[in-house]
């Protein structure tokens, strides 16, 4: 498989290779450090410290790196990072406030990858592994640079022939663990529920003693090949995937078969909250696809083993541009929660527009103390395209999941600041601090040009890119707005679909009055007119119509600034082109949702901007 090899984003002042023959973190540590001249370092094995913890000591002139065996080269990549930026040593001993810190890859055995928008899979291709092994190290050292340690290497959607990376293709899987370990990567497998089946066992029902003997043997067979694999990750009943539901059995069922499969070997089986009526009926007015993760887990608490960790969505539809928190993680303090977010900007821009998270994340933790759950999970924003990420920038989500999974404190102005000193840092500082505020404020201006306040899914159907006001309006997904010619929303309070009743206190009554919700989700939360006052004393039609304009100016600046910068080739390139992309989807987005809410309501912009009838 032919592949165009760069230097990762962010880490520019390293070299490009870590030689194969190096097996150990602390042996890539001592590399690394080797290659800057100007640096006096020195690894010091701590067996007192946890494995992924690291201390940076100033001692006799160098630098004392003291750590575990996977926290030396953590602690290797921070000095790097503080001596390339000219930043002062983090102090103190540092270690991951998550232990698990993953990276889910959707990627498929035919090389292509689902919600991938990066290129081609970079491990696989023709229904088996293939892959360039210096670009699979230097992807390891990515990782490992910005502390991420378990790569999940498939599809959640398991398809043919991956359900053969638990069999005959487990020597594979076990050469590919082996160019992740010596960067502290660990890989976890997606597994087909039902697998079982087609290897002659007539049933899946996760209480059926010969399922039960099947799973446990197979779990031999894989640890055997991969002692050091993190552990599965199963999407069930959703989306017509298999599961217990099929069987009449509870998901705490079915994940604690699994789960105790596993456990002889240390593994973690990861199941994910991602369930639905994906059926729904568009007249039915009860039924709300938010409610539905809560609805099915929130019964369950405390019937989980010890080794499952449930995997829950940030928000509590999938992957929207604005999302309340989900409820789910409120409600289940006696449960190992894993807190999951969307890299592969599938609903934000498709690593075409400009979508930086941080600040996001940094909104999600303001109502999500950090230790509600005790694992993060990133859907990959990886692919085979030259620089990995499609967009130049987008390796900065990247990046900053990494930062935020070691230290969850909101940041995002920092964090931002860093990889762009780290990336560019041959670019004059005051450059730097713009390309930093486009980076900043690029979220918000995608938010101002798409779905309004909240309302979601006004997006394309199946390619999600661009605006379709109705486009799954009245289909069975369970994602409506309802907009007519009076009002718009949905009314989630306990006069309506009863969602908001999901939320403990103060969140209930926050989102449950229109005059406290934030304006961000009034639509997501409430069925208003389009007359009703906002607190700034717009209504809401002229606030919809003034975000959707505003946005595009947003972005008109952006792209003069971007314009601007001296970018090296070929980022500038490739940023500035996919620039006048967003262009064109930010002009779109304005005067279709305009329009669409213009002939509904009658409304005329009070500033008499055109708007097309």
């Amino acid at each position: 498989m032919k592949t165009e090899n760069r230097t990762p984003a962010w880490l520019p002042f390293l070299p490009l290779d870590v030689p194969a023959e190096l097996t150990e973190p602390a042996q890539v540590a001592a590399f690394e450090l080797s290659q800057v001249e100007d640096l006096r370092a020195e690894l010091r094995p701590d067996p007192d410290l946890p494995e992924e913890a690291y201390e940076l000591l100033a001692e006799g002139g160098a630098t004392i790196v003291r750590g575990g065996r996977t926290g030396m080269l953590y602690g290797a990549y921070a000095l790097l990072a503080a001596h390339a930026a000219g930043t002062p040593l983090p102090t103190g001993v540092r270690k991951p406030f998550y232990p698990a810190r993953m990276i889910n890859c959707w990627d498929n055995m035919d090389g292509s990858v689902e919600r991938g928008y990066a290129g081609r899979s970079l491990w696989f291709e023709g229904e088996r592994f293939d892959y360039d092994p210096v670009r699979i190290r230097r992807l390891g050292r990515l990782l490992a640079s910005c502390g991420i340690n378990v790569l999940c290497v498939n599809n959640v959607n398991v398809h043919w022939p991956a359900q053969q990376l638990i069999d005959g293709m487990l020597p594979d899987l076990a050469a590919f663990a082996g160019l992740l370990r010596p960067f502290g990567v660990r890989l976890m497998v997606s597994v087909d529920f039902s697998q079982p089946m087609s290897d002659g066992v007539p049933t899946a029902d996760p209480l059926d003693s010969a399922v039960q003997a099947w799973w446990a043997a197979r779990a031999d067979r894989v640890w055997a090949a991969v002692p050091d694999l993190y552990g599965f990750l199963v999407k069930a009943d959703s989306e017509h995937r298999p599961g217990p539901f099929t069987y009449g059995r509870s998901h705490a069922e079915g994940a604690n078969m699994l789960a105790r499969a596993i456990a002889p070997h240390g593994g973690t089986l990861v199941w994910r909250a991602f369930v639905y009526n994906c059926m729904q009926d568009w007249r039915d007015t009860k039924t709300d696809r938010p409610c539905a993760a809560y609805d099915t887990y929130a019964p369950l608490d405390g019937q989980f083993d010890g080794n499952v960790i449930l995997q829950v969505k940030n928000g509590p539809f999938d992957f929207q541009v604005r999302e309340p928190v989900s409820p789910t993680f409120f409600a289940m303090p006696r449960t190992n929660l894993a807190l999951e977010l969307q890299l592969a900007q599938e609903y934000t821009g498709q690593q075409i527009d400009l979508y930086a998270m941080p600040p996001m994340w940094d909104e999600l933790l303001a109502d999500l103390p950090p230790e509600r759950v005790c694992a993060v999970a990133a859907v990959s924003n990886l692919g085979r395209d030259e620089n990995l990420f499609g967009h130049p920038f987008a390796a900065l989500n990247l990046y900053a999941f990494g930062r935020y999974a070691w230290d969850p404190a909101p940041r995002a102005e920092t964090v931002i600041a860093a990889w762009v000193s780290l990336t560019y840092p041959g670019m004059p500082a005051e450059d730097r601090g713009r390309l930093a505020q486009i980076l900043l404020c690029s979220r918000h201006a995608y938010e101002l040009y798409n779905a309004p306040l909240g309302l979601c899914w006004m997006v394309s159907p199946n390619n999600h890119y661009g605006p379709s006001p109705d486009g799954y309006e009245y289909q069975a997904w369970g994602t409506y707005h309802k907009a007519n010619r009076d009002a718009v929303g949905i009314d989630r309070t306990a006069a309506g679909t009863g969602y908001t009743e999901q939320y403990p206190e103060p969140l209930r009554s926050r989102y449950a009055d229109p005059a406290t919700c934030p304006d961000e989700l009034l639509l997501f939360f409430h069925r208003l007119r389009y007359d009703f006052v906002m607190r700034d004393g717009r209504t809401l039609i002229q606030r919809i119509y003034d975000d959707h304009f505003e946005g595009f100016a947003l972005t008109e600046k952006m792209a003069e600034t971007l314009r601007a910068l001296p970018l090296p080739e070929p980022d500038r390139a490739v940023a500035l082109a996919r620039m006048d992309l967003q262009l064109k989807n930010a002009r779109e987005w304005c005067d279709i949702i305009n329009t669409f809410f213009r002939r509904l309501s009658g409304a005329d912009d009070a500033h008499g901007r055109k708007i097309w009838d």
